[in-house]
């Protein structure tokens, strides 16, 4: 067991081999998948039903991922169908073969209304070059222009290069209800900031929290701000987010997140999480003594140089946490003579 000096306890110290699962309760089996980028892998959770599996979280739709679902499907999870798969929430790591398993193995779909419609639009839509929309928001957030020139002539991102088509219709998911899966009772409780109506899942006796991107044991969320929602406040939305939670924390629960390790912990987690971001406010507040744009504040957000392959999620997080300063009043926002936003504290 790897104990942290921060009070977060990891009862596990290596994630499941590829194709295999960990039981980490009874019924509940912990599965890692390989991802294409800095943050190499995703886990997701297979429950077992009796008769059939809930998957929770599917991994990135590729030739690799489906190849160790099937090695999983004909080896430990053998002998049972997949009848349910559900969403913590859109984002492509975590519903990349929702509809894999829709089409392939008839699975129902569950989710939050947002996840499902989220997912399905921006899977939908398909863009051969990014469109001038998404160009202004780049400018407006203070992305060099060298690299807006680069990205502005090159294929941009589609959710369809990584998630397999999801069909229509889906059950949602909704705040307080109890669902049942794994041979236990769940509360859904609903988060907000890393993605909307992110569902997380609660076990009624108080053993298991299945937490997807929510909440993470060594790294924060990314709390970005994007084009189709540029005047978002995801800080705002997950601050208030953690604190909702603090209330539900009990030392046994066992969190199963959506990367790094299970841990315990959670209310020492949720205030460590609300504080480190409290405190990234803080030295922003400081730095923004004079006009600057979103681009030029990674250094007091995260304390780092920040890699070329960090860049976009970089800028997008450090968007959030001014629209969060800029929605309580306590900065100005105005475009300079290049079109992008300039920020400066008001005293």
């Amino acid at each position: 067991m790897n104990i942290m000096n921060t009070g977060i306890r990891t009862p596990w110290e290596h994630p499941p081999e590829e194709g295999e699962t960990i039981e980490v309760a009874k019924g509940v089996h912990w599965i890692r998948l390989p991802l294409p980028m800095k943050l190499d892998h995703v886990n997701v959770y297979a429950l077992d039903d009796g008769d059939g599996w809930t998957i929770i979280d599917t991994g990135m739709n590729s030739k690799r991922t489906k190849t160790i679902w099937q090695k999983l499907l004909d080896g430990p999870l053998s002998g049972k169908p997949v009848h349910r798969v559900i969403m913590t929430h859109h984002h492509p790591d975590h519903i990349g073969l929702v509809g894999w398993f829709m089409q392939e193995h008839r699975a129902k779909l569950w989710a939050s209304r947002t996840s499902y419609l989220m997912g399905r639009m921006l899977t939908l839509d398909v863009q051969a070059l990014p469109p001038q929309e998404t160009i202004d928001f780049w400018r407006r957030s203070g992305m060099d222009e060298t690299i807006i020139k680069e990205r502005a002539e090159g294929k941009p991102f589609n959710f369809a290069d990584m998630v397999s088509p999801i069909p229509l219709g889906y059950r949602r998911l909704q705040e307080s209800e109890v669902i049942s899966m794994g041979g236990r009772d769940w509360v859904v409780r609903m988060g907000n900031g890393h993605a909307p109506e992110h569902a997380t899942f609660w076990s009624v006796n108080n053993d298991i929290v299945i937490a997807g991107d929510q909440i993470i044991s060594s790294i924060s969320p990314n709390l970005g701000v994007y084009v189709t929602e540029p005047e978002a406040d995801p800080v705002g939305e997950w601050l208030l987010s953690c604190e909702g939670f603090l209330p539900h924390a009990r030392l046994e629960h066992l969190v199963l997140s959506g990367h790094k390790l299970p841990f315990t912990g959670l209310a020492f987690r949720l205030t460590q999480l609300i504080e480190n971001h409290h405190s990234a406010l803080g030295r922003l507040r400081i730095f923004l003594n004079r006009p600057r744009t979103a681009s030029e504040c990674f250094q007091p957000l995260f304390k780092r140089t920040i890699a070329e392959g960090e860049y976009g999620l970089a800028l997008v997080e450090a968007v959030a946490h001014l629209n969060h300063l800029f929605g309580t009043g306590e900065v100005s926002r105005v475009l300079n003579n290049q079109g992008a936003y300039v920020y400066q504290y008001l005293d």
